[in-house]
This record gives structure tokens, C-alpha cells and sequence, in this order.
């Protein structure tokens, strides 16, 4: 099946690129996405807001093929039709997810999160035991540093900050190497030292892969974004840069208002 590929010639060798084209979701006659179309470029950094019950959970829920939607197309990169492939499938062609609530091992230290992240094999002790080798150290100490966690390795995960622990698994998130990433409402419960570290490191993260942010707090919003979408109803109701969404009637209405 080209006829995608040639829909959209730019497509080849778009590591990274998304394209979700006219895709609904109902849930008991609710419809969570009404004929949806979100296009994100690689290496993009995408702010999606909208109030409670716009769809932005059963966006990424989709992306993620958690929840298979009942039209629509959604591709990733080079003609990838991420309908076709299992949520795992998803993942090892290079999606990765980040949830609200943080899952790092709470027994483990930053170190051993790390580690675990950076092996596939989810079988915890094996995985420990297994010697890294010195490229592994180094991508570990890499994304240590970028998280912010470097001096502090060998803390128990259970003993940081909630910033920290978010950090620690954007952190292992990073090791799994995906080309777009996911992040769901990263500094809910953040100090505001905290959310100001935590814009750096996604502007960081930015460039290199894509990075798809769903954000409630307007001030990070304002902070991070180039580019933000706003879903309402199912739909995208605005588009734009963060001057053109606020000074958007529909938008002031349906959302800024509140």
C-alpha cells in the first residue's frame, strides 16, 4: 500500500514524523475522537491542551496502540502504519511513553532504574546482575547528566523529589531511545524550580527526536512551546503558535476562559 507514501512525498526517511489523518474513537456511542488530524514534524517539540474530556488521553492512547480507533489513518516515520502493530511493536519502533504518574522502582537506585530501562529484559534480577558494557556506562552517565541526576546515582529512587522521580523516568524513558516521545502532564505537583528545570530538559530533549507534550499548566505551556495544538470535543479547534492560540476567540471560549 504506497498510495500513503505518495500522498505525502516528504514522508521517506521522516524518523519521527507523525501523521494521525481523520481518526475517531467511540467509546458506548461517546465519541472520544471525532475525524481527528494532528501532522508533527521530527525532532518537533508539541504542546497539546484542551480541557478535560477533549480526547488528549485517547490521542495518545492511540498513538500508543493502546485503544484502536474506529477510522482514520495513523503513521510514524518512514510509512509505518502503526494500526497494523502491537502496542509492543510500537515501542520498538522507536514510541515511547511517559504516564502522569511516575513508575520508577522506588527500592532500586537511580543507577539500577537506569539500568533496567537501558536492558529490554524485564526480568529485574538478571538485569542487574548483567555486567554493563562501557558504552552502556556512558549512554547511563549521559542521560544522568541530562536529567539532572547525575551526583546522585546511588540515592534509592524512593528518596527523591517528585520532580526527581518524573526525571528519572523521562531519564529511562531516553534509554529506550525512542523518536517520539510521549509526556503526559510532566509538573503536575512541581515547586516552580522544579517546572523551570523540567522545560529546559524537554526544550533539551527536542531535536534530536520528537517530543509530544499534553500540559494543563498554561505558564509551562507559555515556557515550552514553538507549536500547540488544541483539542476540544475530539477535534483539533486551534493550531498555531502560543500568541496565535491565546488570542483565538474559539479558544478563549471553549478553554483560556475557564
Amino acid at each position: 500500500m504506497n498510495t500513503h507514501a505518495e500522498a505525502h512525498p516528504s514522508l521517506d526517511h521522516h524518523r519521527g514524523a507523525l501523521f494521525v489523518e481523520n481518526v475517531s474513537v467511540s467509546f458506548d456511542g461517546f465519541k472520544a475522537l471525532n475525524e481527528l488530524t494532528l501532522y508533527m514534524d521530527p525532532g518537533e517539540l508539541r504542546c497539546l491542551i484542551g480541557p478535560n474530556g477533549a480526547g488528549k488521553t485517547t490521542l495518545m492512547d492511540v498513538i500508543t496502540g493502546k485503544t484502536r480507533p474506529d477510522a482514520g489513518e495513523v503513521f510514524f516515520g518512514d510509512r509505518i502504519d502503526l494500526l497494523r502493530l502491537s502496542e509492543a511493536q510500537i515501542a520498538e519502533v522507536g514510541i515511547g511513553r511517559k504516564f502522569q504518574k511516575p513508575t520508577v522502582f522506588e527500592q532500586l537506585s537511580v543507577h539500577e532504574n537506569l539500568a533496567l530501562a537501558l536492558k529490554q529484559d524485564r526480568r529485574v534480577w538478571a538485569t542487574l546482575r548483567a555486567k554493563l558494557t562501557g558504552s552502556e556506562r556512558d549512554r547511563m552517565d549521559e542521560a544522568a547528566v541530562l536529567i539532572g541526576l547525575a551526583e546522585n546515582q546511588q540515592r534509592l529512587a524512593g528518596t527523591l523529589s517528585h520532580g526527581q522521580k518524573q526525571w528519572l523516568e523521562i531519564g529511562m524513558l531516553l534509554l529506550q531511545e525512542p523518536h517520539l516521545m510521549l509526556i503526559d502532564e510532566p509538573v503536575a505537583g512541581m515547586t516552580r524550580g522544579e517546572i523551570e528545570r523540567t522545560a529546559e530538559l524537554l526544550q533539551a530533549l527536542a531535536g534530536e527526536r520528537s517530543v509530544l507534550v499534553v500540559e494543563h499548566d498554561m505558564e509551562f505551556v507559555r515556557s515550552i512551546a514553538r507549536h500547540v495544538t488544541v483539542l476540544h470535543q475530539g477535534h483539533v479547534l486551534a493550531e498555531g503558535t502560543m500568541a496565535q492560540i491565546q488570542s483565538d476567540p474559539r479558544v478563549i471560549e471553549v478553554y483560556l476562559g475557564e
